[in-house]
């Protein structure tokens, strides 16, 4: 297969796999630490309106959704790449980057999340999952 074809796919499917888990995490974050009373997480209106009912433990799922999102997307980008792996890794943890600041923009949350979140759930974990699977793929 063509390198830059099978790069492209690459960061195509790493970008769709990463956001299927960050959606699982989402979904499954209310089941496990339930939103507040009077809060309905149904939609950003409503979630922008009761926001300020949030606690720091309901911050939790959403981090980690980012999180590993951005480090499974990685993961399956440098499994499916040709070449320039972390690079290609990089490239779809700056794709969620680029989602994570367009959702401070539109849903208001506490400074803290925001710098914790922008700083540590994209790049970090991006570079993190290239790391990992090129080391386990040089050492099998």
């Amino acid at each position: 297969m063509n390198p830059i074809f099978k790069n492209i796919t690459a960061i195509i499917v790493g970008l769709i796999g990463g956001s299927v888990v960050n959606m699982l995490l989402i979904m499954v974050g209310p089941n496990v630490i339930p939103p507040p009373e009077g809060s309905d997480p149904t939609t950003m209106e409503s979630l922008a309106e009761s926001m300020h009912l949030f606690q720091p433990r309901h911050f939790i799922f959403p981090f980690l959704a980012h999180a590993l999102g951005s480090l499974s997307g990685a993961i399956i980008a440098v499994l499916i790449a040709a070449n320039r792996k972390m690079m290609l890794a990089l490239v779809v943890g700056f794709f969620f980057l680029g989602g994570g600041i367009m959702n401070v923009f539109l849903l208001p949350s506490p400074v803290w999340f925001n710098v914790v979140d922008l700083v540590l759930a994209y790049i970090p974990m991006a570079w993190l999952g290239a790391k990992l699977t090129m080391r386990k793929r040089e050492n099998a």
